[in-house]
């Protein structure tokens, strides 16, 4: 069962108190990064029929969502390796959080590290396909990923999370210019 945060606001509308409790799904994942020539970023492409045919403004970070008393980082871990196939090591950068136009609130870390895109290997999930065919099939969690620099991975990113790069981006350009004085 994911974990959802759970919140009450409230509106006075004229005489009326207006009282309306919002649930929002959580997630977690790793924005896992590489230094060549520049920043190169490992996004990953949604599987299944619906994303088939969708490229630009699709694209994540490896995430799911979080379970119950889990803790975030280690959830983010767990979900980098069902949707990859391989295990995450290196220093943790604590990202902020975002939240996506459907309300997801999504945590991130980031991460240095490499990993051979022609490898990757991913949970598989089921799901009723053809619509209302009563045949069930399953589909990859995710059926590719790519390294991208900051342009490139900004055309393919779901937009909300690009901001993960944007921090990531802002705080190594901090610590080399620390570095230098």
């Amino acid at each position: 069962m994911p974990t959802f945060l759970i919140h009450q606001t409230s509106q006075l509308t004229g005489r009326n108190l207006i009282n309306t409790i919002v649930t929002v799904k959580i997630s977690a994942g790793i924005l896992l990064f590489r230094r060549t020539a520049t920043t190169e970023f490992l996004l990953v492409h949604p599987g299944g029929p619906f994303w088939k045919n969708k490229d630009m403004g699709v694209w994540t970070i490896p995430k799911g969502e979080i379970y119950p008393e889990e803790d975030p980082y280690q959830a983010a871990c767990r979900e980098f390796k069902e949707e990859t196939g391989s295990d995450i090591s290196g220093n943790p950068i604590a990202l902020t959080a975002i939240k996506q136009k459907s309300g997801k609130l999504v945590m991130a870390w980031a991460v240095e590290g490499d990993l051979d895109v022609g490898k990757i290997q991913s949970n598989l999930f089921e799901m009723e396909w053809p619509p209302r065919s009563g045949k069930k099939q399953f589909f990859p969690e995710i059926d590719k990923a790519g390294w991208y620099s900051l342009e490139p991975a900004r055309e393919k990113m779901l937009p909300a999370q690009f901001h993960f790069i944007e921090e990531l981006t802002a705080l190594q350009q901090n610590k080399s210019e620390n570095i230098h004085l």
